[in-house]
């Protein structure tokens, strides 16, 4: 929580006004509080607010207007509604227009440094991945970054910096994190976005093909090289070269490859003319490389000059609240059939993804949402339309909650009952936020509040926009 956000308070009611303001100074917060609507909204035109706090009934403008005119003029900054226990619904009506939380009277001041919290983390995280996201204008749309958790954040943050550049970058982690979407993120946010982007997998070609394949050859440098090629070297050039499983070169090919970096040429196989190279080099390795060249298994020359920007991947295990919105991106891209759409997940099915270990990471859960929807014959996914592995995840906590899943002794639940849990999970997974839980379930906000009064759900204490 940031102490030096600055704090307004709109509150017409003296006795309330000086409890937040003594509840947030003591915080360390940087607070301003006035009477009424009309002069927040005037300090709104002058001043930039990290948060807003402000009654919904004052007697010259109202709540809805201070929220409106904050909505227009800096739609960034969260709107907490102060509101009497009659006023509940009126509440809800306002965070259907945008508002961010709200708190009721009389307040409690471990509720209101909960909120307060709760909305200034919002806002950062927002911002963040905002700024983020902008600089790192992934342009192929196919496989965007997906994920908000702060191990993914801090991700965007090293590509943002490192994409403007030109120096080599080391992109560590396991198999299946993505690596070749984030070297496809640097090259496509550098100033080599419009050259050619050149993967190639070193363990997946013997060695001498390797060399031949890196470097060019020439007519006649080996059996069947019946005319001259030039190499992936050159054919990057002006653009951005990936070796993926770099960590599986030979010793051989590694002192060929740092000479090559060193100099910045190449001569191709069976040739003696001198290539000067302009490509960039990202390189890739699902194993430690440091811990290789301890071993003796990679040179340590090389691994200096890979190793200038450093960037590693986080499995999807330590994200895992990036499952939800990994989950949405990848059904949204497989479930488009008018004649088999696939509404979401039931509850305990995307418990048990997010209780699963996923060792092949996002590919694998990429590969699992796609066999769901080939498989899958209802609206809602359930747990038996997962693998085995998958399914078995979840199946220790269902049993420890009782939650009666399909295909467990007793009736089904109807299709609602299914809705309503669905709904609960996903507002659960968001931490309440309405907008992200919108997004995941794929309808608007105003659904969204229409099918919780419907179930009878109160999202107000959710921490949504």
């Amino acid at each position: 929580m940031s102490a030096d956000a600055r704090i307004l308070v709109a509150e017409d009611d003296a006795a309330a006004r000086e409890l937040l303001v003594e509840a947030l100074k003591k915080e360390g917060f940087d607070v301003e509080a006035v009477a009424g609507g009309r002069e927040a909204i005037e300090r709104g035109r002058q001043t930039q607010f990290d948060l807003v706090l402000t009654d919904i009934r004052m007697g010259d403008v109202s709540g809805f207007e201070v929220l409106e005119a904050f909505k227009a003029s800096s739609p960034d900054t969260p709107i907490v509604l102060l509101t009497a226990f009659g006023s509940m619904e009126g509440a809800i009506e306002a965070m259907q227009q945008g508002a961010y939380d709200y708190l009721a009277k009389p307040f409690r001041r471990e509720e209101v440094k909960l909120v307060v919290r709760r909305s200034l983390d919002h806002r950062r995280l927002i911002r963040e991945n905002a700024k983020f996201r902008e600089e790192l204008r992934d342009r192929d749309s196919r496989s965007p970054l997906v994920g908000s958790s702060p191990p993914m954040l801090e991700v965007y943050k090293l590509v943002a910096k490192v994409a403007v550049g030109k120096s080599t970058v080391l992109l560590e982690g396991e198999s299946g994190t993505g690596k070749e979407l984030v070297a496809h993120a640097i090259h496509s946010n550098s100033a080599r976005r419009d050259r050619p982007f050149v993967p190639v997998t070193c363990a997946a070609l013997p060695e001498a093909l390797l060399e031949s394949e890196l470097f060019g050859h020439e007519r006649g440098a080996f059996t069947g090289a019946v005319g001259a090629k030039p190499g992936l070297f050159e054919t990057a050039s002006g653009g951005t070269l990936f070796l993926d499983e770099i960590g599986d070169i030979s010793p051989a090919l590694q002192v060929k490859l740092l000479r090559v970096l060193q100099e910045q040429e190449v001569r191709r196989v069976g040739g003696t003319a001198v290539i000067r190279l302009d490509c960039r080099l990202i390189a890739a390795t699902n194993r430690e490389l440091a811990a290789l060249v301890k071993a003796g298994k990679f040179r340590e020359d090389l691994f200096y000059r890979l190793n200038v920007v450093r960037i590693t991947l986080p499995p999807l295990r330590e994200r895992r609240e990036d499952i939800p919105m990994l989950v949405h991106h990848f059904l949204q891209q497989g479930a488009g059939s008018p004649a088999h759409p696939i509404r979401g997940f039931l509850p305990e099915t995307m418990t048990c993804l997010q209780q699963y270990a996923w060792p092949g990471n996002v590919r694998e859960l990429e590969n699992v949402i796609e066999r769901v929807v080939s498989l899958s014959r209802g609206p809602l996914v359930l747990p038996s339309d997962l693998p085995d592995a998958v399914r078995r995840a979840g199946v220790d906590l269902a049993a420890g909650a009782g939650s009666g899943m399909p295909g467990q002794s007793g009736a089904l639940p109807t299709l609602e009952e299914m809705e309503k849990r669905y709904l609960q999970q996903v507002l659960q997974e968001t931490g309440g936020n309405k907008v992200q839980a919108a997004k995941i379930l794929g309808i608007d906000r105003r659904t969204l509040y229409r099918m919780a009064e419907r179930f009878g759900l109160d999202l107000g204490e959710g921490s949504g926009e």
